[in-house]
Order: C-alpha cells, then structure tokens, then sequence
C-alpha cells in the first residue's frame, strides 16, 4: 500500500511503478469525486455518485473506505482478491485512514509512505499544478500535516524530492518484500528439499 499527501507525486510515481515491476496490479479506487481533466473511468478511479458509493459500503464490497477532503474514496474487495488469487502483488494508492483498516483485515500488507521533500515544496506542487481553490490549498496542507505525523506506523518510506529517484527506491522496495522467505516459501522449500534438509521453522515476511 502506498500513502502520500496530496501533491506528493503519488500518482505519477504508480503510474510508472507499475510499468516498471512484473506482476505488479494497480488496484482502482472507487470515489465520489468528479473526474480531473483526462481522467477516464476504470483507469485513474471508478467514478460513483454518493448513492452508489454508500450501497457499496453496505453491501460489504469495499476492503476499506474513507472520506477525504469532502468526498469518499474506497477500495473494490473483489477485484483485490482475484488478483492475488493470480498470483500478483496488489499495489492500494491510499490514504492513511485506508492504510489502517486494510491492516486490521490484512496483517500481512506492506505499507510504504511517499513523503515531500518539505511543507514548502509540497505548496509549490499544489499551487503549481493548478487544480485547486486557495480554500482547497489550505485544507490539503493541514491533512498533510496529519498524514506525515502517521509515518511511523509505515514499514517504509521514500522521499519523493528527486521523481527517478523515487522510483528507483520505491521499485527497491517492491522487489526486496518479495525475496523473504515466505514469500519465496515454495521455491525456497524446492532448494531445502535438494539439500535433503526440512525447515528449522516457518519464515514470516518481516515488517
């Protein structure tokens, strides 16, 4: 799971991570916001109405929901679950109210925060991109001012002052949570058998 203020870079940065990685799933958000200039449905975000959004969340098909800066965002359940039934890892974009409830259900999920360089350059980036009111400028740097203060409940954090570096890192951190040994287990137990050995004890995924 990758959380990161609004303006981070977020958004670019899994947009080529997941160019970049094999077997890397991009999961789709689902959000009563209305879509930004070239957004499409099915791609960035499903688009809801608030209606249809709340039947979901009754329904019990979202792994987690949240509001945030007035709208609600959520995770499709069903569509997280077949792919890890393919056998590919599910990368969540959300925020830090999400990242807590997808723990409690999943203790096995990774989560890695994109932090900015500084509250100064991240207002540059808001401003800069110019997709928000002064009202909404102020907003998003105050929850920002709360999500940074969470990182430490994250297993990993990248810095996203340089974008090539932040990939480089983040693709780094993809690529070594999958060389434990549980998540090799079966390979790493093909090796073991080769050496006529049995493992000592079973391997956890460390945080």
């Amino acid at each position: 799971m990758l959380s990161a203020p609004s303006g981070a870079g977020k958004s670019s940065l899994v947009r080529r991570l997941v160019k970049r990685v094999p077997d890397l799933e991009f999961s789709v958000s689902a959000t009563t916001r209305a879509p930004r200039l070239g957004e499409r449905d099915g791609v960035e975000y499903h688009f809801l109405d608030r209606a249809a959004f709340e039947a979901m969340i009754r329904a019990g098909e979202l792994l987690e929901h949240a509001a945030v800066h007035g709208n609600l965002y959520g995770t499709p359940r069903e569509a997280v679950r077949r792919e890890l039934e393919r056998g590919r890892d599910v990368l969540l974009e959300i925020d830090v109210q999400g990242a807590r409830q997808v723990l409690l259900h999943e203790p096995a999920a990774k989560l890695v925060f994109l932090m900015p360089p500084s509250r100064q350059i991240l207002e540059a980036r808001l401003r800069g991109r110019g997709l928000d009111a002064e009202e909404s400028i102020v907003r998003r740097l105050d929850e920002a001012a709360r999500e940074v203060s969470a990182v430490d409940f994250y297993h990993h954090v990248v810095v996203n002052d340089d974008l090539e570096v932040a990939l480089e890192e983040l693709a780094a951190v993809v690529l070594a949570l999958r060389q434990t040994p549980r998540c090799l287990e079966r390979r790493v137990r093909e090796i073991q058998s080769s050496f006529g050995v049995a493992p000592e004890e079973p391997g956890e995924c460390p945080p």
